[in-house]
């Protein structure tokens, strides 16, 4: 557990953010209660809500976090389609970077509470490309189901080996080939 919090300095968002990221990390999302992040913090369940309305909207910053905190790649001098395949890697790093990582990310974009942020770049990259914006933000959604949902499945089957329900091993990942072929994919509807 950690040291108690000093009770006269006020608590902010960011300790709020921080702490649940490692609750996070330590028991994944099932656990991931506002008890206990108050209980790591030191403070009373409700002090959290002069932070948060509630636990959505706390989420929401949390998923944030999550892709705040993932790799960025440099990818400005490469090729367009190289960048957004390296993008999509960043993302899945990131969301596997935590335990229930990709599922509570897909979830909050989802619900329109947060990690915005993807779409909009992958987006912004595809029609600088030259897509149409007719076909851009379906493209890039397309690219986040395909990157949410693998990173969903990884993690999903981890903790399913970890609890006992599976035993069989899995294949090495083959994200990168999805990936390949989704991009490549988007790719054919460049106009000419």
């Amino acid at each position: 557990m950690p040291p108690p919090r000093n009770p006269r300095s006020p608590l902010t968002r960011e300790q709020v953010v921080d702490t649940a990221l490692k609750i996070l990390a330590r028991v994944g999302l099932p656990d991931l209660t506002m008890r206990a992040i108050g209980t790591d913090l030191g403070v009373q369940q409700s002090a959290l809500y002069h932070h948060y309305a509630n636990k959505q909207a706390l989420l929401g910053s949390v998923a944030d976090e999550i892709l705040a905190r993932g790799p960025r790649t440099p990818s400005h001098d490469m090729a367009r389609q190289e960048r957004v395949r390296l993008h999509c890697e960043d993302l899945h790093a990131a969301v596997t970077g935590y335990p229930d990582g990709a599922d509570l990310v897909m979830s909050m974009w989802a619900f329109g509470m947060g990690a915005q942020a993807p779409f909009d770049e992958l987006r912004g990259l595809l029609a600088d490309a030259g897509l149409p914006d007719d076909v851009a933000p379906t493209a890039a959604r397309t690219l986040l189901h395909f990157v949410y949902g693998h990173a969903y499945d990884e993690q999903s089957h981890a903790h399913a080996t970890r609890s006992g329900i599976v035993t069989a091993h899995r294949t090495p990942s083959d994200f990168e080939t999805g990936s390949d072929i989704v991009v490549t994919g988007i790719a054919a509807r460049l106009p000419d």
